[in-house]
């Protein structure tokens, strides 16, 4: 497996797959022809449907800028390719060079058609969880984040603290904005209001709902707002991580050292979701990033809590389990609805899956690795109008319903 910083990702929303992939498709394209008049890039797929309300033709045009860029939504069914699959043509004195397919893979990964893995070199030798926990188990290591220092090195550690500290930044950032965000759906911000709120009852349960969906809401609407984020495995989930860990951070007084230790974890589970199943909601629907994303929160707060390996994998197995199936049908094709309150479901979610392995942990009967190729083998048999095209569920009922005033 590739490293973790591979899963972690610094950037602008509102979509890893639609928005970071291609910017950096177009960055790398755009070096290969600098001498270029004009560029070409023709979208397919989910890039093609759902590309206007997710920005990826402005990300595209600005990246390739000065250069004019023609964009074409390309109703063609590419055969045998991702979803996310895009062509880039340079035009020099009238002339067109040979196209570049290139598809977005997911968490702003690319794979360029024809070109070795530009992805990074493989960190990992372990390619499932129970590979890695008989290893762990031989060495007598008793941490996932152990096992990831013993691999990455000590270095990882600053990385990690840089990711955490932008995570923490964009809920800081999320909580003191207000308003309406882009994108014409008239969908509020709701993460300050969220927090200021004095229940008239307290109670605990009440009160722990209210703060991690209120983080959960912040960083979702800063994604959706194009603000700086981190894919947590990807733009669309990348406030459940945050939430959970800053909820456990103000609750339990870890410290940010600590809480790099939980970040360590989470990106072994969604290194693993990533190779052996998808993090794309093109590809797999929606399961494959908010329920990934709910894996590695609740495996990161089973770090924390010090629970053992086995009950680590249990959290991040329940957790995942439980969002089989889960479609993506983003309305207007935004990052908005119904994606921002699911990262906060998701968060909540994690701490169930993750207390819940707390006590039951040894009568399971269902491993990570098996819930992973579940997930895989539900998403690719989803209809492709509950992929991130917004051609069917709440996307298209929303549609005819506006259709209809």
């Amino acid at each position: 497996m590739k490293s973790i910083r591979e899963i972690y990702k610094i950037g602008k929303g509102p979509s890893s797959s639609h928005t970071m992939g291609p910017e950096r498709a177009a960055r790398l394209f755009r070096d290969m022809h600098p001498d270029a008049d004009s560029f070409k890039v023709i979208l397919y797929g989910s890039l093609s449907k759902t590309g206007v309300g997710h920005g990826t033709d402005r990300v595209l045009r600005d990246t390739l800028a000065p250069c004019p860029a023609e964009i074409i939504f390309s109703d063609q069914i590419v055969e045998n390719s991702h979803p996310n699959t895009l062509d880039f043509i340079a035009i020099k004195g009238g002339k067109e060079s040979k196209p570049m397919r290139v598809e977005s893979i997911g968490g702003g990964d690319i794979r360029v058609e024809g070109a070795q893995d530009a992805q990074g070199e493989e960190v990992y030798i372990e390619h499932s969880f129970a590979e890695i926990a008989d290893f762990c188990k031989w060495r007598y290591i008793h941490k996932l984040s152990e096992y990831v220092e013993l691999n990455e090195g000590p270095e990882i550690w600053d990385f990690l603290m840089n990711i955490w500290l932008t995570m923490k930044q964009s809920i800081t950032d999320g909580l003191s904005a207000t308003g309406t965000l882009p994108g014409g759906l008239n969908v509020q911000r709701k993460a300050k209001f969220l927090y200021e709120q004095q229940p008239e009852e307290d109670v605990p349960a009440l009160k722990e709902f209210q703060m991690i969906a209120a983080y959960a809401y912040a960083v979702a609407e800063q994604n959706a707002d194009n603000g700086t984020i981190v894919t947590a495995p990807t733009c669309g989930a990348c406030g459940v991580l945050p939430a959970v860990l800053k909820y456990a951070q103000d609750t339990r007084g870890y410290s940010d050292d600590e809480i790099c230790r939980g970040l360590a974890t989470a990106g072994i589970i969604g290194n693993l979701t990533k190779r052996n199943a998808s993090i794309s909601g093109a590809e797999a629907g929606c399961q494959a990033e908010i329920g990934t994303a709910c894996s590695m929160a609740a495996a990161a707060l089973a770090e924390l809590y010090g629970q053992d390996l086995d009950q680590v994998e249990y959290a991040a197995e329940v957790a995942m389990e439980h969002h089989l199936g889960l479609t993506c049908d983003p309305i207007c094709g935004l990052v908005q609805i119904p994606c921002i309150e699911r990262n906060a479901v998701a968060a909540m979610r994690a701490m169930n899956a993750c207390n819940l392995s707390y006590f039951l942990t040894g009568s399971r009967n269902i491993s990570y690795d098996m819930v992973c190729r579940a997930m895989h083998e539900t998403g690719i048999n989803l209809n492709q109008r509950f992929r991130e095209t917004s051609e069917g569920g709440l996307a298209k009922l929303y549609t005819r319903k506006r259709a209809q005033r």
